[in-house]
């Protein structure tokens, strides 16, 4: 604001000046083109030069030398910004990834050696005194283990403190920090030196408050891991006991009128658990989810007879994708289970999957036109995921469509974050409907 007016006042002056010398002083008084060609001139040139001024005065204010201390600070900054970027320890806490965190260490903390360790042994050893200290084998100092002892930091400045077991190591000093995953130690980072004097205790405690934080991140990927394989082992075991006793009566009742269709029945039970029970990984393609839902379907017909009819619209691009393992099979259950067998006419299940391309998405919708869902228990469902899981007190109740929800929808979670949809309706003409997008894999 104060540079506007300085230049305003001088724009000003100008127009001043040259109205006095050429129309007060000038006899006789100049035409008015050239008087305002003189002020444009003038005024153009005191506005383009105006700025170069006032950057080169700014400019020489703002000059002042820069501390060595300045610029080891800066380094520091920039390095550590760089690690956090590419630290390999965001995999876990392991043999290659401790190496290669320690290759791009060394030159950063100015180490002439360092080392990353667990609770027990040396996971990675980067300079002099390799040859002993190995990879795999016990810790060869005594102040690594004193620092996960102490769950402090230990700085030594002499051979005797840091406690090689080999004579002739040539470490002399070490800046040994404890990694933690919460408040457990896990392990340790030790910056070694030879020669050169010890970096910064500062630096090197932040450098292992970085690692610790990878370390928390990646079990908690490993937490998540976990999870996400005990929802599918909980799917797969989720197969309704009653669905199995039912279809096992059926083939009973063919075992001897019809010997042939009780055999195909019995071949398809055993292939259905067969996919459920052994399919590998949390994705399968479409065209064996698919394939594993005709087989339901098939063993479902077979005791409700024509009573059941299901209907497949399916793109053939869908085919090839890939979707979560055992995620369309629960809702078609639901809808026989839960929408055509409580109809005594029975009714038609409708499957249908699309790829969109430029949304890059895969969206399944299973309709039925059975009795439909409870409004109560619609609106519990359509509130949140978490209400969701509250469905499981009321699984057995032939009014909602419960039966594997909870898990479907926790697992969408894990692997799909809020990258997904699913939407639970009940249309005016009665049935329900399924809708599920997903990110297009």
């Amino acid at each position: 604001m104060r540079g506007s007016a300085i230049l305003a006042a001088a724009v000003t002056l100008i127009w001043v000046l040259v109205y006095v010398g050429t129309q007060v002083l000038a006899d006789p008084a100049l035409p008015m083109l050239p008087t305002l060609g003189l002020g444009l001139f003038l005024t153009i040139g005191a506005v383009l030069g105006y700025p170069s001024a006032l950057r080169g005065a700014t400019g020489r204010r703002r000059q002042r030398p820069v501390s060595p201390r300045e610029v080891e600070v800066s380094r520091g900054v920039r390095d550590l910004a760089a690690a956090g970027r590419s630290m390999p320890l965001r995999a876990g806490l392991t043999p290659e990834a401790a190496r290669r965190t320690c290759e791009l260490l060394r030159p950063m903390l100015s180490g002439d050696a360092v080392s990353i360790t667990d609770r027990e042994q040396i996971l990675a050893y980067v300079g002099p005194g390799a040859d002993h200290h190995r990879e795999g084998a016990q810790m060869q100092t005594s102040a690594a283990p004193r620092t996960i002892a102490r769950g402090k930091t230990q700085v030594v400045r002499d051979r005797a403190s840091v406690g090689c077991r080999t004579t002739d190591c040539e470490v002399t000093s070490a800046v040994i920090v404890p990694l933690r995953v919460g408040s457990r130690v896990i392990g340790t980072l030790g910056v070694y030196q030879a020669e050169t004097e010890i970096p910064p205790r500062r630096l090197v405690e932040d450098m292992a408050a970085m690692l610790s934080l990878h370390l928390e991140l990646a079990e908690l990927d490993r937490e998540k891991q976990l999870a996400t394989d005990a929802r599918l082992n909980a799917l797969r075991a989720q197969i309704n006991p009653h669905f199995l006793f039912n279809i096992l009566n059926t083939i009973a009742s063919k075992a001897r009128t019809r010997p042939d269709e009780a055999r195909e029945l019995l071949l398809r039970l055993s292939e259905f658990f067969r996919y459920a029970v052994r399919q590998e990984g949390h994705y399968a393609e479409f065209a064996q989810e698919y394939y594993f839902v005709r087989t339901y379907v098939s063993l479902e017909q077979a005791r409700f007879g024509d009573r059941l009819k299901v209907r497949y619209d399916i793109d053939p691009q869908v085919l090839t994708t890939r979707v979560p393992v055992l995620m369309i099979q629960p809702l078609v259950e639901n809808a026989v289970k839960h929408g055509i067998a409580g109809k005594p006419a029975g009714g038609t299940v409708h499957l249908r999957a699309r790829v969109d391309p430029l949304a890059r998405t895969t969206s399944i919708r299973v309709s039925d036109d059975g009795v439909g869902m409870a409004p109560e228990v619609l609106a519990k469902m359509a509130d949140s995921a978490r209400e969701l899981r509250g469905l499981d007190s009321i699984q057995e109740d032939p009014s909602h469509a419960g039966v594997g929800l909870q898990n479907i929808t926790e697992r969408l979670n894990s692997l799909f974050g809020d990258r997904y949809d699913l939407s639970i309706s009940t249309p005016r003409s009665g049935g329900t409907v399924v809708e599920l997008t997903i990110p297009l894999r």
